[in-house]
């Protein structure tokens, strides 16, 4: 099983002047030491407008500089606003693009499309329409990173003329494409258009499994038609984490957070929000009280509740999700008011004393599911239908926008 960690960038009330800087600077030396600890990837979310629950609104930036800071670990879009509304595709498969090749094709590709009123109407998008605008504009975006050049589109939501899209990614034909999913609904889209599935609910072993189960069973069926110019079979699930050798440090240092996190984004889903002075974080400290000494002696938090207690409840809590069939487990450890010194010290106890046990037999483990889903991905890729490259005929002239004469004009007069 692989690992990766997740950021939101979330910063709750009050703020003090360096609080943003801080929180930027403390995420990249994150980072920068899960690549020394040997976890896998690192996901940097996109998010507009919502304010304490994620100030990551440029993540191409972020993940830029966490290029430049690291040398193995993955870099995920996790995901990147594709509606053209958010971010136009051509500049998307450009940055996507440049990134890859900064990183030396480290690069993950999750779409998404937002759920809140202040995203969609902040950029103007319709609720009812956001599914077709994503899904449209990601088809494009694999196209405009594969084709030289790219033939051009007419769409629905999303239109573009020919144009050589540059520069092209390392990876080939493009970054692994992944989905955000957070209902089975949404699992079943993944594996019905070949993406890797970012599954952002939390979960336990069993309803893992069935997710896991429904997933693998759309990428064997003829359902699967792939939207990428390749098929990203793998299920991610993500997870709460604090680990301490004392269970009950554990669950002080991390269950406020991670319970802030699931709070803040049912809030802004649900609720009515006021730009610049909604206080999320007063609200919910409010409704909480001081229930983390309760939370402490309540049995019922037990070893494979969640991410958060010893490195032996760790090692139960991720057995049953291997055993369910997740290819990769994200730590949500930057949540709420966590602090830095003990999100660290968590990822280092969590790769010395967990980590090894599960990634022993990884490779093997992922080269025999390559081994029993090649037909069916080659089958999957054969019901696609391809947008072609362009003969060498076909490519149009895009005419210049001052005429010859003009041009000759003017260098007469430049040399009188």
């Amino acid at each position: 099983m692989r690992f990766g960690i997740f950021y939101e960038m979330q910063l709750p009330r009050p703020w003090a002047p360096d609080d943003e800087r801080r929180l930027f600077r403390e995420a990249l030396d994150q980072v920068v030491l899960a690549d020394r600890l040997g976890y896998d990837y690192a996901w940097e979310v996109e998010h507009h407008f919502l304010d304490e629950y994620s100030h990551s609104s440029a993540p191409e930036v972020f993940l830029a500089a966490a290029a430049a800071r690291t040398r193995s670990i993955r870099l995920g879009h996790g995901i990147r606003q594709v509606i053209p509304n958010y971010n136009h595709p051509a500049r998307t498969a450009e940055g996507l693009a440049t990134l890859d090749i900064i990183s030396d094709g480290r690069v993950d590709f999750g779409i998404g499309e937002g759920a809140t009123r202040l995203e969609l109407g902040g950029f103007g998008i319709k609720a009812k329409e956001k599914r077709a605008m994503a899904l449209e504009a990601a088809v494009q975006i694999a196209n405009m990173l594969a084709l030289e050049p790219y033939p051009g589109f007419e769409g629905t939501h999303f239109s573009m003329p020919c144009r050589n899209v540059l520069p092209k990614p390392v990876q080939k034909p493009h970054p692994p494409m992944w989905m955000a999913c957070t209902n089975r609904d949404t699992i079943k889209v993944a594996a019905s258009i070949g993406v890797g599935a970012l599954a952002f609910s939390f979960l336990n072993p069993e309803e893992a499994r069935h997710w896991a189960q429904i997933y693998y069973g759309i990428i064997r069926s003829e359902q699967c038609v792939p939207i990428g110019r390749s098929v990203n079979a793998n299920i991610a699930m993500v997870s709460s984490f604090s680990i301490h050798r004392d269970r009950a440090e554990a669950i002080r240092r991390g269950h406020e957070g991670f319970e802030f996190f699931s709070y803040a984004m049912n809030a802004l889903v649900a609720r009515d929000s006021v730009p610049g002075r909604t206080n999320l974080w007063g609200e919910y400290l409010e409704k909480r009280g001081n229930r983390t000494e309760e939370i402490i002696a309540n049995t019922a938090f037990g070893p494979q509740s969640s991410g958060i207690g010893t490195p032996e409840d760790m090692r139960a809590h991720l057995a049953g999700f291997r055993e369910a069939g997740v290819d990769q487990v994200i730590f949500l450890q930057q949540a709420g008011r966590n602090r830095h010194q003990h999100i660290c010290e968590s990822l280092e106890l969590c790769a010395a004393e967990v980590m090894p046990g599960f990634k022993a037999d990884v490779e093997a483990r992922e080269a025999k599911k390559r081994e029993q889903l090649a037909p069916f991905i080659e089958a999957a890729l054969a019901r696609k239908k391809w947008m072609q490259p362009l003969a060498p005929g076909e490519v149009p002239v895009v005419r210049a926008s001052v005429p010859q004469a003009q041009i000759n004009l003017s260098r007469e007069a430049g040399k009188a």
